[in-house]
C-alpha cells in the first residue's frame, strides 16, 4: 500500500477484499509450489519474485524481528485481528519468517500425496505434541461426565511419555492406554472405544528405533471416526511422508534432523485437511494445523522465535540430501555394529533382522529416489544397540567414545549418543521403560554428516577397549 493510498483509508469492507485478494494470491504460489520437486520446494517454499519484491528485493527470506505489526487504520486493524484477512498482528499467533517456514514444511509433508495441508510452528517439538493432543481431549457436550481416552504406542520419546503419563494421567485423569509393540494390530484395536479420541504412534522411534504400520492403524483410527496421529521427527518427510500413508496429523521436533546444524529448538504440527474427530468445532475438521494456530495457540502460547524460524529454513533448503547422505553412513554404521563380537543387539530399521524392516522398507522412500531417480528407501540416522556386558559395559563403551559427542542430542550434523535409561527416559522409572521396553544398557545413536569410517573407527576403538 503506498502513502497516497493511505490518506484515503478503505473500511472494513474494502479491506476484506483485499484479504480475499492476497489469499487468492498465496493460492496461486502454492499451486505453482505443488509442481516443483522436493529439493525445490525445501529452497524456495512459497518466497517468490513477488515476495522478494515485497521485502527490498531480497533473495532470502528476510526476519521479522518486530513482535507487532502495524496497520493502516482501525478497519485494517479489526479485520486482520478478526481474522477477516491475511495478517501477521502478533507474533505470538503468526510472524512472515514463521509463515514462510510454515507453508515450506506443508507443501514437503503433503508432497506426492495429492493432498492439501497446513502447518504450525511452535517454540519446541514438545509444545507441538501438547498443541495437537490437548486440542483433541477438550470435554465431549455430547458425552458429560465421560473420561476421554487417548492409544498411544509406548515406543516413544521420555518427554512425550511424561506428557501423556503425569500431565494428561495423573493430574487431568484423562485415561492414556499404551501398545507395548506398536506392531501389534489386535493390541490397537483392543483399546479403542467411544471414549478415545485418538491414536498416537512415533514413528521410527526415539529410542528404539521402532516402526507401525501406519496405513494400518489409519485405517482403524478412520473406522472409529478418530485420528491418527505420527511424531515423524527421525524420519523427517525427506524419508518419510505419513500423511500421504493414512495419518491425519505429522507431529516434528524440528529441533532436530529438519534443523540438523542445531541452532534452533522448535516444533511442527502438520495436519491434512478434513481430519475426523470426535470433538471440537466443524473449523478443527476443516484446517486442524490452522485452527491450532489461531486459537488455542493464541491462548497457549507457544511461539516459534522469528530468528529460530529463519535458522530452520536454511537447514531445511538441504534436507533431502543430507538425509539421503546421512541415512547411508547410518546403515553403514548399523552392519558394523552387528557384526561386533561385543555387541548383543542393533535397532535400525533399515537391518533385515529389525521387526519392522518389511513394513519400514514398504512405507519409507526418499523424496525423488537416488541420484539417478530411482525410487529407494532411506531410513534416518538413528540406531540403538545393547552390549553383551549390559549398562557396565555400555557406560565403559560410552565413556570412551571420543569423536561421537556425549549428549543427549540427536538428528545433528555430529554424531551424538546418550544412554536413555539414565537421560532422555530417566524420568520414566523402571516401570515405564519397562513398559517401553528400553534395555537399561541401551546406546541410542545418531549419526551426523561425518564420514562413516570416522564414526565406526571411533566405535571401534570405544569397543574393542574393553
Amino acid at each position: 500500500m503506498s502513502e497516497t493510498d493511505l490518506t484515503t483509508a478503505p473500511g472494513l469492507e474494502a479491506w476484506i477484499a483485499r484479504g480475499r485478494e492476497m489469499a487468492e494470491r498465496e493460492d496461486r504460489a502454492r499451486a505453482v509450489a505443488r509442481g516443483r520437486r522436493f529439493d525445490t520446494i525445501a529452497v524456495h517454499g512459497l518466497y517468490d519474485h513477488l515476495a522478494a519484491a515485497a521485502n527490498q528485493g531480497a533473495i532470502i527470506e528476510p526476519a521479522y524481528l518486530a513482535p507487532a505489526q502495524h496497520f493502516a487504520d482501525s478497519e485494517e486493524l479489526e479485520a486482520a485481528l478478526g481474522y477477516l484477512m491475511p495478517a501477521w498482528g502478533y507474533t505470538r499467533i503468526a510472524n512472515p519468517t514463521t509463515h514462510y517456514l510454515e507453508e515450506t514444511l506443508a507443501l514437503l509433508e503433503a508432497y506426492g500425496t495429492g493432498l492439501t495441508a497446513a502447518t504450525v510452528a511452535t517454540g519446541s517439538g514438545m509444545a507441538a505434541v501438547h498443541l495437537a493432543t490437548n486440542a483433541l481431549l477438550a470435554a465431549d457436550p455430547a458425552r458429560p461426565g465421560a473420561v476421554p481416552n487417548l492409544v498411544a504406542s509406548a515406543k516413544c520419546y521420555g518427554g512425550t511419555f511424561m506428557l501423556f503419563s503425569a500431565r494428561y494421567a495423573a493430574e487431568r485423569g484423562i485415561d492414556v492406554r499404551w501398545v507395548a509393540d506398536p506392531l501389534d494390530a489386535d493390541a490397537w484395536a483392543a483399546a479403542i472405544d467411544g471414549d478415545t479420541r485418538f491414536l498416537y504412534a512415533e514413528v521410527p522411534s526415539n529410542p528404539a528405533v521402532a516402526v507401525v504400520d501406519i496405513p494400518a492403524l489409519a485405517a482403524l483410527a478412520h473406522g472409529h471416526g478418530i485420528p491418527l496421529l505420527v511424531d515423524a521427527t527421525v524420519a523427517t518427510p525427506a524419508c518419510l511422508r505419513p500423511l500421504g500413508l493414512g495419518a491425519d496429523v505429522v507431529i516434528h521436533s524440528l529441533s532436530k534432523a529438519i534443523g540438523g546444524s542445531g541452532l534452533a529448538i522448535a516444533g511442527a504440527v502438520t495436519a491434512r485437511h478434513d481430519i475426523p474427530a470426535r470433538v471440537g468445532p466443524d473449523e478443527l475438521r476443516a484446517d486442524f494445523a490452522t485452527h491450532l494456530k489461531l486459537l488455542p495457540g493464541r491462548d497457549l502460547g507457544p511461539a516459534l522465535s522469528p530468528s529460530s524460524a529463519l535458522a530452520l529454513l536454511s537447514d531445511l533448503r538441504t534436507l533431502r540430501p543430507r538425509m539421503d547422505a546421512w541415512s547411508r553412513s547410518t546403515l553403514a554404521v548399523a552392519e558394523f555394529l552387528e557384526a561386533h563380537s561385543a555387541v548383543a543387539r542393533v535397532w535400525y530399521p533399515g537391518l533385515a533382522s529389525h521387526p519392522g524392516h518389511a513394513v519400514a522398507a514398504r512405507d519409507f522412500s526418499l523424496a525423488d529416489g537416488d541420484a539417478e531417480g530411482r525410487p529407494v528407501a532411506r531410513y534416518g540416522s538413528l540406531l540403538a544397540f545393547t552390549l553383551k556386558g549390559g549398562l557396565p559395559a555400555a557406560r565403559s563403551m560410552y565413556d570412551r567414545l571420543s569423536l561421537v559427542f556425549r549428549a543427549t542430542d540427536l538428528g545433528r550434523v555430529k554424531s551424538v549418543a546418550t544412554i536413555p535409561s539414565i537421560s532422555t527416559h530417566q524420568q520414566q522409572g523402571e516401570e515405564g521403560r519397562a513398559t517401553a521396553d528400553i534395555d537399561e544398557g541401551l546406546i541410542r545413536l545418531s549419526v551426523g554428516g561425518e564420514h562413516p569410517d570416522d564414526v565406526i573407527a571411533d566405535l571401534a576403538q570405544a569397543l574393542d577397549l574393553g
